[in-house]
């Protein structure tokens, strides 16, 4: 049975993770309060149970050790997590119960829209160096066009982030919850 929480998905540094703090701001303020309080971050729990970085899980372990901790995470959040909103790793949208976990939303950008959002935050260099697969250009926009299809695919919602207002993007994604 599909579970009542949000998944955001989409590529490294689309933004999942400030789309997700922003959402619960958001109905916090507007009062749903029986509905998405909380916000994990599927990296954030994995570094918690390696008690280390991804990078430093990648250099270590490897990608394949990498995405059987994502299969764990994704297991432990369908039969543990209700009413959250999870943003992810840009690959764990391969999660094979990604559905029962809850409704996915893609978080669409292009690949220079995303580039450009990183390198406008203040803390840029660290968010560049935190992601692995971002460190060979070339790489990671064969990586990104392989994956834009992948995304909405198994989307239920898309939501065009690129060169958009953060609160509009909230908006546009709880305008389009269905609500249980």
């Amino acid at each position: 049975m599909k579970k009542n929480n949000i998944i955001l998905i989409g590529f490294m540094g689309v933004g999942k993770g400030t789309v997700a703090r922003a959402m619960v701001k958001e109905v916090q303020e507007v009062g749903i309060n029986s509905h998405f309080q909380y916000v994990i971050d599927t990296d954030d729990l994995i570094e918690s149970m390696e008690n280390r970085a991804i990078k430093k899980i990648f250099a270590n372990d490897g990608e394949a050790y990498f995405r059987n901790l994502e299969k764990k995470t994704a297991l432990w959040l369908e039969s543990s997590v209700d009413n959250t909103i999870i943003s992810t790793g840009g690959g764990f949208y391969r999660q094979e119960n990604l559905k029962n976990i809850g409704t996915v939303i893609y978080l669409k950008s292009s690949f220079d829209g995303i580039l450009k959002r990183i390198k406008k935050a203040p803390n840029a260099k660290n968010k560049l160096k935190k992601r692995p697969l971002l460190q060979n250009k070339k790489e990671a926009m064969k990586l990104y066009d392989t994956r834009v299809k992948e995304y909405e695919r198994v989307a239920d919602i898309i939501v065009d982030v690129e060169n958009r207002d953060l609160e509009f993007i909230v908006k546009e994604i709880l305008g389009q919850i269905k609500w249980k």
